[in-house]
């Protein structure tokens, strides 16, 4: 029996590439930003409805779904209310005034609870744990006859280049899912891996065969900046006329990173919505004076190299770009949660009904096999 996919904050559509890749049926993907439509409707090749989540109802999610189809709900809520990288961050949010997105979780779990798939899986940064509004909403799962599992897992483990700690969580009316074994445990890949063969540009240059392949441009003193830190070095290396201010006070020192090159033959730290600019991270290339690409930043989110961000009619947008790949979940780590949920299927009793709760195990599954 087929299994059929709905994608609740799908932005550009890391999470369903992946269960596309896995062989699964997306149907459609919801977000509040339309500027993703193109990318996601493109490259997953499912309808993008553009839509705050507060506002879906959960029939229009219902409709989606085939009448006999397993039905998997999926979703990556943003994170930024939940991130160590966020100075909004708060184990409890304040009573008045607090940012709305602590409500995406509720939103969540309403349109569950109407919708009742099969299967739930949501990505999120692990510190969500932490939050009132994350164990509310597993003990709502619970409530409504769910299996809930959490995992917190590395980016890396699972074939993603880049050093990326992330929490996946899994519900299930027919039992706990487990956790795919990891496949890259041993040796990651690596920048080089992902962007070694990139062709060479300039800061501020985009390559003529390749738009996106496109680097911010830098000041003469950043370059010049740049030009003085070696392969996985940062501002350290400096000349005392190069270093900012801020990083001469003793609390400057704790800023590693910032201002630093990549290592060719290490991940890469995490991508954020920042991360063509190099003094956000250590976004500069290994070798080459400027910053990462919006290309590069994509392959180091596991995108495949043909992956189509922008409408050939429209420019490129650089800071969209980067918010978009850096919000997206690394596809091969969507690919991992997409095939712990298609072995999770392939694991149930043929003798019972699609839409009947029960526990794991029972003969496999002979008429699973068409995602």
């Amino acid at each position: 029996m087929r299994a059929e996919v709905v994608d609740l904050f799908c932005g550009i559509g890391g999470l369903s590439a992946g269960f596309r890749n896995e062989g699964f049926r997306v149907r459609a993907g919801f977000d509040s930003d339309k500027s993703c439509r193109f990318a996601y409707e493109h490259n997953i090749g499912a309808k993008f409805v553009p839509s705050d989540v507060a506002a879906i109802k959960p029939e229009a999610i219902t409709k989606l779904y085939s009448k006999k189809a397993w039905r998997i709900l999926i979703g990556c809520a943003p994170c930024q209310p939940f991130s160590i990288y966020t100075g909004r961050y708060r184990r409890t949010p304040k009573p008045e005034g607090h940012d709305a997105r602590w409500q995406l979780l509720e939103d969540f779990a309403r349109i569950i609870e109407a919708v009742r798939p099969d299967v739930v899986s949501m990505e999120n940064v692990p510190r969500v744990v932490l939050h009132p509004v994350f164990v509310q909403f597993v003990e709502r799962l619970k409530a409504a006859g769910y299996a809930v599992s959490f995992h917190k897992v590395r980016a890396e483990h699972y074939g993603v280049p880049q050093r990326r700690a992330r929490l996946v969580l899994f519900a299930s009316l027919h039992g706990e899912v487990a956790l795919a074994p990891p496949t890259h445990r041993g040796r990651p890949r690596t920048v080089r891996d992902a962007i070694g063969t990139m062709p060479a540009i300039s800061a501020g240059e985009a390559h003529v065969q390749d738009r996106v392949h496109m680097s911010r441009n830098l000041t003469d003193k950043n370059l010049r900046r740049l030009r003085a830190t070696s392969e996985g070095g940062s501002w350290r290396e400096w000349a005392p006329d190069l270093v900012l201010d801020c990083h001469k006070k003793d609390g400057g020192h704790s800023f590693r990173s910032v201002y630093g090159r990549m290592t060719w033959d290490e991940p890469s730290p995490v991508i954020t919505t920042q991360c063509l600019g190099i003094g956000n991270g250590r976004f500069g290339h290994p070798e080459q004076d400027r910053a990462i690409s919006i290309r590069e930043a994509a392959l180091l989110q596991s995108f495949p190299p043909d992956f189509e961000f922008v409408d050939p009619e429209e420019d490129v947008v650089g800071v969209r770009l980067a918010r978009q790949i850096g919000n997206a979940v690394p596809v091969r780590l969507a690919e991992a949660v997409a095939r712990s949920i298609r072995a999770h299927l392939a694991a149930l009793p043929t003798t019972k009904s699609r839409r009947s709760p029960q526990t794991r195990g029972g003969a496999a599954r002979s008429d699973v096999t068409d995602y």
